[in-house]
């Protein structure tokens, strides 16, 4: 299977036989989330993530990352600047949710869950894309990812070598539009 890169994002729709693909994005930061899936869960955090971005002082820029979506999970790669530590990798069972934000639609994030042990189990991941529309196709690539995995699970009752917890059943990918997730902003939001 051979990995698609993505320049040009005019069609967002992403089957699972386009998987893998990979996004040049930047690397915005992580938060705590205080629950498993929701625009709720993603707006605060992200609403901090590029206060932060944007006060970075001139000379720190953002880290520029590939992003790989796979049926196996999102692989991340720091391109620039080098780092000790530049590649981390999220299996499918360990991420929730996904969505492209509604107020800063280049903006994706996701939430990923840790240990079910720790005080605080959901953390949200926010990358910013080149175009709004790469990060409604970077929403359907996990939403591709999500499909997958979720058809594996219904086949083999569970996945071979993971434990499947309760909180990890669970996993969600907003679709609707900025416009739409907009729209429903009161009944989605605690602000």
């Amino acid at each position: 299977m051979a990995s698609n890169k993505i320049d040009d994002c005019n069609d967002a729709q992403v089957a699972i036989n386009d998987l893998p693909i990979t996004f040049k994005v930047k690397y915005i930061g992580s938060e705590v989330a205080r629950g498993l899936w929701g625009i709720k869960y993603t707006r605060r955090p992200v609403d901090i993530m590029v206060g932060a971005a944007k006060n970075l002082p001139p000379n720190k820029t953002l880290p520029i990352c590939e992003l790989k979506v796979s049926v196996d999970g999102v692989n991340l790669e720091i391109i620039s600047p080098k780092a000790s530590i530049n590649h981390w990798n999220y299996p499918i069972d360990t991420i929730s949710y996904g969505v492209q934000d509604l107020v800063y639609t280049r903006v994706f994030a996701m939430i990923l869950v840790k240990d079910d042990h720790c005080s605080h189990p959901f953390e949200v991941h926010a990358f910013v894309c080149d175009s709004r529309a790469m990060a409604r196709k970077l929403t359907y690539a996990l939403a591709a990812a999500f499909q997958d995995y979720s058809r594996r699970v219904r086949e083999n009752g569970e996945i071979q070598n993971d434990k499947i917890t309760p909180t990890r059943q669970k996993f969600a990918i907003d679709l609707r539009s900025p416009e739409e997730l907009a729209a429903g902003v009161d009944d989605e939001t605690e602000a």
